[in-house]
């Protein structure tokens, strides 16, 4: 595989500039915390930066003191960060909160269709039955996977097996191989009937992860192989010129988004085939970073939305903690893939 054409030391500048203004943001233990400390527990591991394990531990140790939340499945995505610290640490009480997480779902999260996780957020007026959002394969399948690798624990592992199948079947089309924002099993339907692109980002991003983890001689590595080899071909070509993607995949005069855009590139990454368009996609993102690192043009927190006019609507004016987890995903992965090869 070539090397990206990429500078190490503007990406380390650039990384160091969005760690710093992630932690002048103000969270909840919710999914815009949970995406955003994942991104950063990324910049700690591909770049070995001490500095960004500390402000990480700050953060999860005040909020370890004021005592977890009601959970629900997108607030379980912090326990991605609690898996970094436990691992650089070896501080058991970071274990302990990702144990409590998993065991959220694998024992209380409410389910449909023979164990799919139904879709829920921090609220108690959003309520979402019986239906299956793209969201979760990030939030919580992906996380199931990392704890049962972890801990050796088959149920969790196979748990999280099943939240990536489930999705897949339900949300991944057929003809296009995009996945839908969302599955409603009550009405039968994927409602909006959209294919939205940070959606697609949270399938790509979080099936290349997923691969890594699993062993090639399971099954589930090759429907997961698939599944993300072909999403990946059809978002090759749905990239825009200027090397990002729109908000809504297929309509080209929504906007291009850049927290979509991140993910895809991360996922294209992964695959080893594309990296024109990974370095057309690098150069389109670095040029929405601010120079005090806050990253611009991500789309607000989204709904499955009435129709695409309603993805078009919503607003990309503010910083948000999910723009800066996933900027900061894709440029640890820009940093590992430049590592300088050792000479055989």
């Amino acid at each position: 595989m070539k090397q990206l054409n990429a500078d190490r030391l503007t990406l380390t500048d650039t990384i160091d500039r969005v760690v710093n203004q992630t932690f002048r943001m103000d969270y909840h233990w919710d999914w815009p915390a949970g995406v955003a400390m994942y991104g950063v527990a990324e910049a700690f591991e591909a770049t070995g930066r001490e500095e960004y394990l500390r402000l990480l531990q700050v953060w999860v140790d005040d909020k370890l003191e004021e005592g977890l939340p009601k959970l629900s499945v997108n607030g379980v995505s912090v326990g991605h960060a609690l898996i970094t610290l436990h691992q650089a640490t070896k501080d058991n009480r970071y274990l302990e909160t990702a144990v409590q997480l998993a065991d959220f779902l694998a024992l209380e999260a409410e389910r449909f269709d023979d164990g799919v996780l139904q879709h829920t957020v921090y609220s108690e007026t959003d309520v979402f039955p019986g239906q299956a959002w793209v969201d979760t394969m990030m939030m919580a399948g992906y996380y199931l996977l990392r704890m049962g690798r972890l801990l050796g624990r088959d149920d969790y592992f196979n748990d999280g097996l099943r939240q990536y199948h489930a999705h897949e079947r339900l949300l991944q089309d057929d003809d296009t191989n995009l996945y839908y924002h969302g599955w409603d099993s009550l009405a039968g339907n994927h409602m909006s009937g959209v294919f939205w692109a940070r959606g697609n980002a949270w399938a790509a991003h979080t099936m290349a992860k997923a691969l890594p983890l699993i062993p090639v001689q399971n099954p589930s590595y090759m429907v997961i192989e698939g599944s993300l080899r072909d999403q990946l071909s059809a978002l090759a070509r749905l990239q825009t010129e200027d090397g990002l993607w729109h908000t809504v995949l297929t309509d080209c005069t929504s906007y291009t988004e850049t927290s979509g855009s991140a993910g895809i590139a991360s996922g294209l990454l992964s695959a080893g085939l594309y990296n024109q368009q990974v370095e057309k996609a690098l150069d389109a993102v670095l040029q929405r970073i601010k120079p005090d690192g806050t990253v611009t043009g991500v789309s607000a927190g989204t709904a499955v939305m009435n129709d695409e006019q309603g993805y078009k609507d919503v607003p990309f004016k503010r910083i948000q903690g999910w723009g800066q987890g996933l900027l900061l995903a894709f440029l640890a992965d820009v940093m590992r893939s430049t590592e300088p090869r050792q000479s055989e």
